[in-house]
């Protein structure tokens, strides 16, 4: 805990230098509720922020990002990254949520925000509900200065969580959803949710793929 305060009072102290940071993880990992923490540090601290949104998200809010906690802030809905660069102008720092939903070009608009003096704090699924990287998120990882992986609980058996497991039917890639759509899970149970659910995947048992 210490050396996460310690990291956030450097990010805070450096001037006139543009960064990217990236808050990744599983679903019900706390990962918007973060980027409002971090967002409303920025608001106390008297810097011109502006927050963005995809504008598929309306779980709770058409306007606002609302975490699970239903902690909430003021964004700016868009239909795709480019909106974002012209709605940045005169601003600070620079908050997305869900940014597995945006288009590849999320990525050159963070790095150019970043190349002109603004903060970019970035927060989303790192990998989709069949556990692979999810959309533009692992190049926004690479690109990033800080990156913060957080966790769930798992609902099975206590570890913590880094899969976002789906208890529909549904193979669409974006399927928006809480409780009654997603699980947390951590591997192990993860990977054996997809065996039993006889999901096409990665998770055979060992020499399986030698035997084909």
């Amino acid at each position: 805990m210490q050396s996460l305060i310690l990291n956030e009072m450097f990010l805070e102290s450096v001037k006139k230098q543009g960064w990217i940071e990236v808050v990744c993880g599983s679903m019900f990992s706390g990962k918007t509720e973060e980027l409002i923490r971090r967002m409303k540090r920025a608001t106390f601290a008297n810097q011109k922020v502006e927050i963005f949104k995809p504008s598929i998200d309306t779980r709770y809010s058409e306007s606002d990002i609302v975490s699970h906690d239903r902690h909430s802030i003021r964004s700016t809905p868009v239909k795709d990254s480019s909106e974002i660069m012209e709605l940045s102008e005169g601003k600070d720092v620079i908050g997305i949520d869900e940014a597995q939903f945006f288009d590849m070009g999320i990525i050159d608009v963070c790095r150019y925000l970043a190349a002109n003096g603004k903060r970019v704090i970035v927060a989303g699924l790192d990998m989709d509900y069949l556990g692979n990287p999810f959309g533009p998120m692992p190049l926004l990882m690479a690109v990033a200065e800080y990156v913060t992986k957080v966790h769930a609980i798992c609902v099975k058996c206590g570890d913590p969580a880094n899969h976002s497991y789906r208890l529909s039917q549904s193979e669409e890639l974006v399927l928006l959803g809480e409780k009654e759509t997603y699980q947390p899970l951590c591997r192990h149970c993860f990977n054996e949710a997809m065996k039993n659910a006889d999901i096409p995947s990665l998770f055979k048992e060992e020499g399986e793929n030698e035997k084909q």
